[in-house]
């Protein structure tokens, strides 16, 4: 019989590719700098949950709930979800219809609840009721990419991944740390180039820099502490 051919998978292929990164931009000057800057502003939604419930479940599901949700929606949403179940044993008994009302007005709520309902059955069935901690068990999961992958594994296990959302993805290419196409691009060129030491929590400083200072349009360079640093790649306008 022939082989049949294994199929590649979206992230494969940037295993081995060699990206255009800037191996001399000051990261270490950067980083302590933005350190300080983001204790100005809100933790994202994830982060705060992460903080005060210190559970991979709940860091899992708040984070499909937040893709294309602004934290303000994503945290309540959130919270009015973990108070009914807050584990998949007790998710599982719930209804699509309960799960989307409760999660109601986050961005596809319908859709999310089917997720959040497929996940819970495969984390019982193929995981003991255990969230995995690796990248590629996660993407096993329906709802799940390498952003909600990444995140859980950083923030809700504290091993080392880089989580890559549009922030990330903005600024970084903005400063002209990186030259990618898009997120998935990007957290594999970062693997090239950023610390190790820096992997956990560079979202979360990229992420609240990038919702309060160097946001998408019209970044506020005039107020930027790093603005020395930052080539401006494809800022047109600024504040």
């Amino acid at each position: 019989m022939p082989k049949t051919k294994r199929k590649k998978t979206r992230s494969s292929q940037y295993t081995s590719k060699k990206f255009v990164v800037d191996e001399n931009f000051p990261i270490h000057d950067v980083i302590p700098i933005l350190r300080q800057e983001v204790k100005k502003y809100v933790e994202p939604a994830v982060t705060q949950i992460s903080k005060q419930e210190k559970d991979p479940f709940k860091v899992l599901i708040s984070t499909v709930l937040s893709f294309r949700t602004k934290d303000e929606t994503t945290l309540p949403a959130s919270r009015r979800l973990f108070a009914v179940a807050d584990t998949p044993q007790d998710m599982i008994k719930l209804t699509e219809e309960q799960i989307a009302e409760l999660i109601y007005p986050v961005g596809f709520y319908r859709q999310k609840a089917k997720y959040v309902l497929s996940i819970c059955h495969d984390l019982i069935t193929k995981y003991n009721g255990k969230v995995p901690d690796t990248i590629e068990e996660l993407l096993t999961l329906k709802g799940v990419g390498r952003k909600a992958a990444n995140l859980v594994v950083t923030v809700g296990y504290g091993k080392p991944g880089i989580c890559v959302d549009t922030h990330v993805h903005r600024i970084s290419n903005r400063w002209g740390y990186v030259k990618t196409k898009n997120p998935d691009e990007t957290e594999f060129a970062l693997r090239q180039v950023l610390p190790k030491e820096y992997w956990i929590e560079y979202n979360e400083l990229l992420v609240v820099f990038g919702q309060n200072v160097c946001t998408p349009i019209s970044p506020k360079c005039s107020q930027c502490p790093i603005s020395q640093y930052c080539k401006k790649i494809g800022v047109d306008k600024h504040r």
